[in-house]
């Protein structure tokens, strides 16, 4: 069986590091913990899971912490964390069967990182990333902020998820990070065009992340899946400053990079919908209903816009049109994903009083 180090850099993290580390102790075989500078309780807690807790002077890039944290690994492999991110029950124990099974030969294993959710729990935001890695390829973290792990050689994707309970309000450290790197002269690369525009975007500066929204898009160098993203949020921010014409472009302009998406088609049925266009509306909803991420897609994805959204929709859709069965059918399949929604069940109700009233 092969062994595993827990590499983490944290910095006032007292109240998800306890929660996160005891979710995974029992799974791996070293805990490493990197510390940036905390002055709240994190370093006593940490120090309940581990003594193998290093400072480390922070110089604003977040690759060249973690790479330190990386080389102070001493096991097979490498399972990095953020102190907000927890292995829920189900997931350790995936965890743990992998590590009995997982060949040596394997160079990375990805993991899903449930990132956002909903009132009841379901992801409204997930996508992949590299979680395990082989500690003797020495593989590097690249990137001041938003950093990524260059990998190559064997990945393996598992069915393993990585949960994200963020407590901490957003704050403007990034976004002071980029501008401080603008400041000094330096040249962003396209990556970090898509994130800076990320960030202003945050901070409701809607027209200067259009402005690097389109400086990304126009360097033709980005990563596919950030190019749609940036489509999408390109649309966000015409939204915020109520520029519909333009908003309508940029969900079309997704197109361009591949085929539709599941979130673009609630956008394009919601717009119709506005209009009172039905019709059209319902052609974008059940498009959008029928459209499911692969399981190994990288790219961020909605499930909520192929689930029960699209069904809520086609349902008053429907229902304006006089077409109750139709909007019960729809109504049901929402109510599938979401038992227990007062909106869904409102429709529940509305719907048999008329189905049985046209008996």
């Amino acid at each position: 069986m092969v062994t595993v180090s827990l590499c983490m850099i944290v910095k006032n993290e007292e109240k998800t590091i306890g929660g996160c580390l005891s979710s995974i102790a029992k799974a791996v075989d070293e805990i490493v913990i990197v510390d940036t500078g905390s002055t709240d309780q994190t370093k006593a807690i940490v120090s309940t899971f581990t003594d193998k807790v290093y400072p480390y002077k922070w110089i604003d890039d977040f690759a060249a912490a973690r790479n330190f944290a990386f080389r102070q690994a001493t096991k097979d492999y490498i399972l990095w964390l953020d102190a907000d991110d927890i292995l829920k029950e189900e997931d350790c124990n995936k965890f743990m069967e992998l590590k009995k099974e997982l060949d040596p030969s394997v160079d990375s294993v990805t993991m899903v990182y449930n990132y956002a959710f909903d009132e009841y729990g379901n992801p409204t935001s997930r996508f992949r990333r590299n979680r395990l890695v082989k500690r003797e390829n020495d593989f590097k973290w690249i990137g001041a902020i938003h950093e990524y792990l260059d990998v190559k050689g064997n990945i393996v994707n598992s069915d393993i998820s990585v949960t994200h309970c963020r407590i901490h309000r957003k704050s403007d450290r990034n976004l002071k990070i980029f501008q401080n790197r603008l400041m000094r002269g330096e040249t962003f690369t396209p990556r970090d065009l898509y994130y800076y525009a990320n960030e202003l975007l945050d901070h409701q500066k809607y027209n200067k992340a259009i402005t690097y929204f389109d400086k990304f898009l126009a360097t033709g160098k980005g990563w596919v899946e950030d190019e749609i993203s940036s489509c999408g949020k390109l649309a966000d921010c015409y939204n915020k400053i109520g520029n519909t014409e333009k908003e309508l472009e940029s969900v079309f302009r997704s197109f361009r990079y591949d085929s539709p998406r599941a979130e673009f088609c609630c956008r394009l049925g919601f717009h119709f919908l506005n209009l009172n266009r039905y019709e059209s509306a319902i052609f974008w909803y059940k498009l959008g209903a029928g459209l499911k991420p692969p399981e190994d897609d990288w790219g961020f994805s909605n499930p909520t816009c192929s689930t029960w959204l699209p069904h809520l929709q086609l349902c008053v859709c429907y229902d304006r049109l006089g077409n109750h069965e139709a909007a019960y059918e729809h109504n049901e399949l929402a109510r599938s994903y979401r038992p227990n929604d007062s909106s869904i069940l409102q429709n529940k109700k509305y719907l048999d009083a008329l189905l049985q009233k046209d008996q």
